[in-house]
């Protein structure tokens, strides 16, 4: 499952400083000059569950053993993409290069400088709406020349309904929609996945922000940030966070950067909010396994059966199906592990068609 995120944006509005924080360590190059970054860096980002933990100790407690067992959270991909300018449909900046990256990753984080430095470089960005603007009309345009490439094609091959799905989205994205915003049925959808469309990917918009307004209620932001949010609709998905403040966290300990939230009045660092946020806004969920070897947080799509979930830990688990045993976290933890769940009737036997749901704690009855 590709669970790949792209980061992008104008430069130097703080894509490469939010990556590194990502990762923990300098694994982008962060310069203070347009295209520091040429070649797209990828990072393995783990999806933050604070109820891994708590299963690693019951498993500890409940097969005494002498340490926790090993964790293994979800993960995200992160791709840190070189920054685009305006034109960069038309190949300005080596803009089609990097075009081509964004085509590659399963959702865009669009991250949209709303901070003054002036020891930063303003490459093409002006405030925080216009840039917006300016990514996504590139965006568009390069979906329109993706479209207008399909037109010939389709009048000579397509079936009727193909035919009126392309009509849609040319006329669509000349309206200056993006082609997650054209309304498609069932069947155009399928048809015009196949085209790769850049503004068709869903998006979340990084507003990074200076580290003296980070103080501030996420109300605020929104006041402050009124006419980007009424730009992109205020149900789009957005996320506020200051990549100067989240590159200081990432040096920090883990009680440090505790201790220093705390000093900000605020819960979660913008780096956690953004990579749930994205994990959620892909549509997908984690369903857990708990023992000796491991405690692990296990990636599905929201939906799945038992079945298909089956099939992440091992592609033989799903021709070999016989049965799944289910515990939901809360219960998992209140009666301390697997054998008081089985004692109190509270691990219950599903078949193949049994939906999974986020925080399930299994395990797999497999036939030989």
């Amino acid at each position: 499952m590709n669970l790949s995120v792209g980061i992008v944006g104008l430069p130097n509005v703080g894509k490469s400083t939010l990556f590194n924080a990502l990762l923990k360590k300098q694994q982008a190059y962060v310069a203070n000059y347009p295209f520091a970054t040429i070649e797209p860096n990828v990072g393995i980002v783990p999806v933050p569950d604070s109820r891994l933990e708590r299963l690693a100790e019951i498993t500890k407690e409940e097969e005494k053993m002498t340490k926790l067992p090993p964790i293994k959270p979800a993960i995200v991909n992160f791709v840190d993409i070189a920054g685009l300018v305006k034109g960069a449909s038309e190949g300005a900046g080596l803009g089609n290069k990097f075009l081509s990256h964004i085509r590659e990753v399963s959702i865009i984080a669009h991250v949209v400088r709303a901070f003054e430095d002036s020891n930063i470089v303003r490459e093409g960005s002006v405030d925080a709406k216009s840039d917006y603007q300016t990514i996504q009309t590139e965006l568009i345009l390069a979906d329109l020349a993706t479209v207008q490439s399909a037109q010939g094609k389709v009048k000579r091959f397509a079936k009727e309904s193909e035919k009126t799905a392309i009509e849609k989205l040319f006329t669509g994205l000349n309206a200056g929609k993006p082609a997650r915003e054209i309304e498609l049925n069932d069947e155009d959808k399928e048809f015009v996945d196949q085209l790769f469309l850049l503004s068709a990917k869903p998006e979340i918009i990084v507003l990074n922000i200076a580290e003296d307004q980070y103080t501030e209620t996420v109300a605020s932001f929104a006041e402050k940030f009124a006419s980007l949010i009424d730009l992109v609709g205020k149900d789009k998905v957005y996320v506020v966070i200051s990549a100067k403040i989240e590159s200081e966290l990432a040096a920090l300990s883990d009680e440090e950067q505790k201790e220093y939230l705390n000093g900000l009045g605020i819960k979660e660092s913008g780096l956690e909010r953004l990579i749930k946020k994205a994990y959620a806004t892909l549509g997908l969920i984690s369903f857990l396994t708990a023992g000796e070897k491991e405690v692990r947080a296990w990636t599905i799509r929201l939906g799945d059966t038992s079945l298909m979930a089956s099939g992440t830990i091992h592609t033989d688990f799903m021709k070999n199906f016989i049965k799944v045993e289910v515990v939901g976290f809360e219960d998992f933890v209140s009666l301390n592990g697997w054998r008081k769940a089985r004692e109190q009737g509270r691990a219950r036997s599903e078949g193949r068609d049994y939906i999974m749901q986020d925080g399930d704690v299994v395990e797999f009855k497999i036939g030989s």
